[in-house]
């Protein structure tokens, strides 16, 4: 594994990364910046750098327009050769819709659909360059290679449906984590979207949750805290004879919303002995620092729209729009955005700062503090709404190290929150799977 390459040829990528000196940091030592920024790079260099959580669309899934390509994504192969990036997780989602048997026939069938791309992807499309994951033993082996290594993971347990036969199927398919909710309660779980209605179906997880818990710990697919309720996952810690994941949450005592998970959850999963995916989305990162950021963008857009002659929408608005039209009005954000760009840092950004990678460094140094740094990690939530200023596609992932490395992580404590912790989950889930199995 080498990513020198990306290095030498982004040299003008290196002296960008600079903004972040003005960050606050606990680097004491002699050593100049350069020097600093030099030890960093060696560092990236020789860790395997983990995301957890990256969403796909089908769309980016063709002979025409695939990850081959630098596509207008947060991830694609490009990005990630570029930025050092070593494993991305491939997210099979499906939304949450009816409890019904029909419901969970379509729910399947999209979530086959993603299946199936994404092996067309690492099997037929890009063998050369990604390949698929099943264990932590893989994920070396194929590092080690200089190809980029692919995972799965299942957003929503929905698709399984009412036949739990499917979370085996879902394993033999290479799913390595599952949530049981997503945005919406489903048949196993409820989900913490709960908070806003205060409406639940169980109070916690339903009686087919608790057997799909078991059926997850035998075939040895890692269970995914990330959306439930509360009461879900407190129960999911309790009952779980292994070790637990959240893909992609962070401190609820940094910035309070309902996805971010609360110093006794935090303290719950330490005993559990399973890690925290520390997401680098905004308003998890920082709530209210990026509502002062989108107040001041938002000011910035309504007087370019107000010039260009047009309204801007809702997203509940969009959604009710035909795709012409949606296509139309993207557009003409295309040219806003363009437009304010030249603006943003003077009008936007000095008025009131974005949530960056220092603030990402802040959740990942309060949880390391509270539960120990070996059961922490990193997930960006890309191409699902996440992304820090610093940290807002794969090409940058170079920034985050970095930050690490100014904070006075070690080099086998940033192995560590990159990948050993999850993959140290990913081992004991597995063998946990083969000991219950044995048992039989």
């Amino acid at each position: 594994m080498n990513k020198k390459r990306y290095i030498l040829s982004r040299i003008a990528f290196i002296c960008s990364i600079l903004f972040l000196v003005s960050c606050d940091t606990t680097n004491s030592s002699e050593e100049s910046e350069e020097q600093l920024i030099e030890r960093a790079i060696g560092i990236h260099d020789r860790t395997i750098t983990l995301d957890t959580h990256d969403d796909i669309s089908l769309a980016n899934f063709t002979e025409t327009r695939n990850y081959t390509m630098d596509l207008p994504t947060q991830v694609d192969l490009p990005k990630m050769e570029s930025g050092g990036l070593d494993v991305a997780w491939l997210v099979v989602f499906v939304g949450q819709g009816p409890l019904t048997q029909d419901g969970y026939a379509r729910a399947h069938q999209a979530a086959m659909d993603k299946f199936n791309a994404i092996h067309w992807f690492a099997e037929e499309k890009a063998p050369d360059r990604i390949e698929l994951a099943y264990t932590s033993d893989d994920v070396r082996r194929i590092s080690e290679s200089g190809k980029k290594v692919a995972m799965i993971a299942i957003e929503n347990a929905y698709p399984v449906g009412t036949n739990l036969d499917n979370i085996r199927k879902f394993h033999e398919l290479g799913g390595r984590y599952m949530s049981l909710a997503h945005n919406g309660h489903s048949q196993f779980s409820d989900s913490n979207t709960g908070e806003r209605d205060g409406v639940w179906l169980y109070n916690g997880l339903s009686d087919l949750g608790r057997q799909a818990i078991a059926e997850m710990n035998r075939w040895g697919i890692m269970i995914d805290i990330s959306h439930p309720s509360k009461e879900a996952i407190m129960e999911m810690l309790e009952i779980s004879q292994a070790p637990v994941i959240a893909s992609h949450s962070a401190a609820r005592a940094l910035s309070d919303v309902s996805r971010n998970l609360d110093d006794e959850q935090l303290m719950a999963l330490k005993n559990n002995g399973g890690v925290v995916q520390t997401v680098a989305l905004r308003r998890y990162v920082d709530a209210e620092k990026e509502a002062s950021h989108r107040q001041a963008q938002q000011a910035l857009y309504r007087e370019i729209a107000g010039d260009l002659g047009f309204e801007l929408l809702d997203r509940g608005t969009l959604r009710g729009m035909s795709q012409e039209d949606r296509e139309s009005y993207q557009a003409k954000m295309a040219e806003l955005r363009e437009i304010a760009a030249p603006r943003e840092e003077s009008e936007v950004n000095s008025v009131a700062p974005p949530v960056n990678v220092s603030d990402l460094v802040d959740q990942i140094d309060y949880m390391v503090e509270l539960i120990g740094l070996e059961h922490v990690g990193i997930s960006s939530d890309f191409d699902g709404g996440g992304g820090v200023y610093g940290w807002n596609d794969a090409s940058e992932t170079f920034n985050v190290t970095l930050e690490l490395v100014r904070r006075g992580y070690t080099e086998d404590e940033i192995s560590a929150i990159w990948s050993g912790n999850l993959l140290r989950v990913l081992d004991e889930v597995q063998q946990i799977a083969q000991e219950i199995q044995n048992a039989k």
